[in-house]
């Protein structure tokens, strides 16, 4: 069953929430995130992606950025713009997006938990990320990015957390891309007891939906500092990480889309005849998206292609056999395109859903790109499978909106 707890969160001014809490780390690259700073000069980003401070002739992982992430850290807890509260909280973050509306509860999970695999994860990591993780919270000794999870829904968590929402918030603020964010203080201890209780005795297993990094370097860093220690209590702040929880019936998953920039030296139509042999293709007359599961779109040459895979290409009754991902990559990319490990090929590039299509069709068309393809959404439920039975979901195959605010909520690591 599911450990969480409360904890003193460090958190921005209230009027300053909105021009502090910026987008997560990993969905920027470094000179979008130094656009995002010139832009707010308030911006978390300086202090999650502090690279930002340098030249790009700079690495983002050299010794004076992580130093400088700390030093601007400081300042805004010495100026007052991040203040920590004086009792252990948890907290609600609610988003609305599209008229969509997901709440989580943010609180501290347990890094036994996620060493005992009551934290469900889908994905591999990455050592290089891992370690940038590391180092950021080793330097800070602080979680600033919460680790996304869900869990399937228990309806007390769900009416104790309505109760809340239907209370003015904390923090109310609509960012650049028309996402409503609130959050609330939950400070009262019956409730996070309750709330505690509930977890530990109704909820078996959290997934991680997004922040398999975030989540890895936390559990490290807190097994670090226990063994540094000798003796712990197991209720100190390193022994849980920054966490919101998300009931997994609010969740939607987007497509996670591939760009490919050659065709492997084939032309065009001996790609479409490969395809062929494994899939229905239909010319589209415009931009199309897939309806179901195990149909794909495809951008070649100026056209857009419906793609239908043929029964044997999948699996119902495998978790794995069954994605679209693994359909994809077995019967097109790596027997046609030549692109075996997509974790590391450079010819391959990923791009989310929430880009559009026409991302894909610009990227093919301006030749930076060959060949595009689009997936219908893996689902909740086969993600949760894929966890349940201790597999790993191919790379890039799950893309959540909205993502969830840097710098709204941070856990230190010390008392």
């Amino acid at each position: 069953m599911v450990k969480i707890r409360p904890f003193r969160g460090l958190r921005p001014q209230i009027e300053l929430s909105s021009r502090i809490a910026s987008k997560p780390y990993d969905v920027l690259n470094s000179e979008e995130a130094r656009i995002e700073v010139q832009k707010e000069p308030l911006s978390f980003l300086q202090i999650s992606k502090p690279e930002v401070h340098f030249d790009s002739s700079i690495s983002p992982y050299a010794d004076e950025v992580y130093e400088k992430g700390n030093e601007i850290f400081k300042k805004f807890i010495a100026e007052g713009y991040l203040q920590r509260d004086e009792e252990a909280s948890m907290y609600v973050y609610s988003q609305v997006m599209n008229g969509r509306r997901q709440t989580g509860l943010v609180a501290g999970s347990s890094i036994d938990d996620y060493f005992n695999n009551i934290i469900k994860k889908h994905e591999l990591t990455l050592i290089a990320k891992e370690n940038d993780r590391i180092r950021h919270m080793k330097t800070k000794m602080a979680q600033p990015g919460m680790v996304f999870l869900t869990y399937r829904n228990i309806d007390e968590i769900t009416a104790i957390i309505n109760n809340i929402i239907a209370t003015p918030p904390l923090v109310h603020f609509v960012d650049e891309l028309d996402v409503t964010h609130q959050l609330w203080k939950i400070s009262d201890s019956t409730i996070t007891h309750t709330l505690q209780d509930l977890f530990a005795t109704r909820v078996e297993a959290s997934y991680i939906a997004d922040g398999h990094h975030r989540s890895a370097a936390s559990a490290k860093v807190g097994a670090a500092i226990r063994a540094a220690k000798g003796e712990y209590t197991g209720e100190e702040p390193f022994n849980y990480f920054l966490s919101c929880l998300f009931p997994s019936n609010q969740l939607q998953i987007i497509d996670y889309n591939r760009v490919i920039k050659d065709l492997n030296g084939y032309s065009s139509s001996e790609i479409l005849e490969k395809i062929q042999e494994n899939f229905e293709i239909e010319v589209k007359s415009k931009l199309y998206a897939p309806t179901s599961l195990h149909e794909f779109s495809m951008y070649l040459d100026g056209k857009w292609y419906a793609l239908k895979a043929k029964d044997h290409t999948y699996d119902n009754n495998d978790p794995i056999k069954c994605l679209d991902v693994t359909v994809l990559s077995q019967f097109i990319l790596d027997p046609i395109l030549g692109i075996k490990d997509q974790r590391t090929d450079k010819r391959i590039d990923f791009v989310g859903g929430i880009r559009g299509l026409g991302e894909l069709s610009k990227r093919v068309d301006s030749g930076e790109m060959a060949i595009a393809f689009a997936f219908f959404p893996v689902t909740l439920d086969q993600l949760m499978s894929i966890a349940d039975n201790g597999m790993i979901m191919p790379p890039k195959s799950t893309w959540f909106e909205p993502k969830l605010k840097s710098g709204l909520v941070i856990n230190l690591l010390d008392d």
